[in-house]
């Protein structure tokens, strides 16, 4: 791989806590992943990305950190984290890890000072801390998890006191970035992981973190937040780039940003800021030839300017699993509305997500895998409710299931829960489904024709192909309606195809990849084919 290693990696998402159980006590943890390492060496990816791994209450799955320079106790320790590194880089595969510099946990110990230093105490200068209207908090602004943004502390002297910022849990206040001393802790966060050998940060709501002044209340709920993607937060990434840069290997910085705006989305690319964010139109987009060609566009056209590569990313621990959304009347993704429950034809979602996950990997740029993915999972729907962990579910009082059902344990062998997800048998921390029997890595390792073998062999030719991964896109136009067709160079063309009907192949020497069966000359529909053209 290049030196520029990111611009056409695939990456592998990690979520620690049911991926792999290795000590047997329910959850995943280190141990588990370094278990399977080669696993993920074999599949084909270059770099994995965990989600948090730092000390945590885990009141919202590890993004409330209490400590961000060791590991929670529950998934190893600091000394194992160090020796994945090092083993995992034995096998060629760099390590991202998440870095959450938007908000911390109530516990950490920042926090905990705050609250006992009282009112105007420098300690509560590292959040936001405000005297409320009246009874009420100081200004309109909704927590994105449900409710008020706003939670009132007791002050030492037992009186009803301040009010502090926290856009998601109420176990998550939010820290004040124009305070110095937040600036020099993540800096010196960033050396800590840096020099022990890590080759990226995920940036967890990377346009949240500068406030407006004088946090002034929502005036439009559809318009520009005072909270989310305002100019001063280029300078925070211009100062980490350059700590990035100092190191003689290349070291990355990879952006989450929910933002409607493709040229402010670019902003955060340019040459001294990020490397690569997530493309989340993509991964929201509805199964429509004529909207995923739009998206492709507008995504391409944004980054080309600042010339970053594009990120195509289908599913995370975030958003319902692609092969659910894919077998509903409405196959788009929206927080506002995330179709709990609604009808599924698993079948038809697992053709579409077979096509999708070629047309993923032939675009230009990077590509995020979700855990499970390779495995075809589906949401899981019907967890009791007595188990649900997500926040989200608990301050919408239900309203909202949340997003325990994309986090299920993954499942490797066997016949039944926990289905190798530990040795020991004990149940993992969310129920796995009792027909998953087919879907572990075992049952569809060597299947001809099985999701993880797909997967295996897109990703082995995205390595073998030099057309793939980072450099040009070509539309091949005169296709019939609904009917994606592109090159990435002379030899190599993708077609797929999203239409009701069989289309005709276009001319080619051989047939490299397809997620369905040609029929002779056509290809079907809800099917995508790699072909070699010359």
């Amino acid at each position: 791989m290049t030196n520029n290693w990111w611009r056409g990696a695939a990456i592998y998402q990690v979520y620690v806590r049911s991926f792999a159980d290795g000590d047997g006590d329910g959850t995943g943890d280190l141990a588990g992943v370094r278990s399977k390492l080669q696993y993920l060496a074999d599949l084909g990816i270059d770099a994995i990305w965990f989600n948090p791994w730092y000390p945590s209450p885990m009141d919202d799955g590890g993004y409330d950190v209490s400590d961000y320079r060791d590991i929670e106790p529950v998934f190893g320790s600091l000394a194992e984290a160090e020796k994945l590194i090092q083993e995992a880089h034995n096998l060629g595969i760099k390590i991202i890890i998440d870095i959450v510099p938007n908000h911390c946990s109530d516990v950490h110990p920042w926090f905990t000072a705050a609250v006992a230093a009282g009112r105007g105490s420098p300690e509560r200068e590292r959040f936001w801390f405000r005297d409320g209207v009246g009874d009420g908090p100081p200004n309109n602004w909704q927590s994105r998890f449900g409710g008020s943004a706003w939670t009132r502390v007791t002050e030492p002297d037992g009186s009803p006191g301040q009010w502090f910022l926290h856009l998601y849990s109420s176990r998550q206040p939010d820290l004040n970035w124009t305070n110095p001393a937040v600036h020099a802790e993540f800096t010196d966060i960033l050396r800590f992981w840096f020099n022990r050998g890590v080759d990226g940060f995920r940036i967890d709501v990377a346009d949240g973190l500068v406030k407006e002044d004088g946090l002034p209340d929502v005036a439009d709920p559809n318009g520009r937040l005072p909270y989310s993607d305002l100019d001063g937060v280029h300078e925070i990434y211009r100062e980490w780039r350059k700590i990035a840069d100092s190191y003689p290997d290349k070291r990355v910085f990879v952006g989450e940003m929910w933002l409607p705006d493709p040229l402010r989305f670019a902003m955060y690319l340019r040459p001294d800021e990020l490397h690569s964010a997530f493309n989340f139109d993509f991964l929201s987009c509805p199964w429509d030839a004529t909207r995923l060609r739009e998206v492709v566009d507008a995504t391409l056209a944004a980054h080309e300017p600042v010339h970053a590569p594009a990120t195509w990313v289908l599913s995370n621990h975030d958003v319902t699993r692609h092969v659910t959304r894919y077998g509903r009347a409405d196959t788009s993704f929206s927080f506002a509305d995330r179709q709990h429950r609604a009808p599924t034809d698993p079948a038809l979602g697992t053709r579409r997500a077979r096509a999708a996950a070629l047309l993923t990997l032939a675009l230009p740029g990077g590509v995020y895998i979700y855990q499970g993915e390779e495995l075809g999972l589906s949401e899981v729907e019907d967890l009791p409710d007595e188990l649900r962990q997500d926040p989200v579910f608990k301050r919408t009082k239900g309203a909202d299931i949340g997003r325990d059902g994309c986090r299920v344990p993954v499942p490797w062998s066997g016949d039944a829960p926990p289905y190798g997800f530990n040795s020991t048998g004990t149940a993992p921390w969310l129920p796995q489904p009792p027909d998953w029997a087919s879907s572990t890595v075992e049952a569809q390792t060597d299947r001809p024709g099985s999701m993880l073998e797909l997967y295996r062999s897109a990703l082995q030719l995205r390595r073998a192909e030099s057309a793939l991964g980072d450099g040009p896109l070509t539309w091949l136009d005169g296709q019939p309606h609904g009917v994606l067709a592109f090159a990435r160079d002379d030899t190599f063309t993708c077609v797929v195809n999203l239409s009701d009907g069989p289309v005709p192949l276009p001319a080619h020497q051989e047939v490299l990849l397809a997620s369905g069966e040609p029929a002779g000359t056509e290809l079907p529909p809800d099917t995508a084919v790699w072909l070699r053209t010359s």
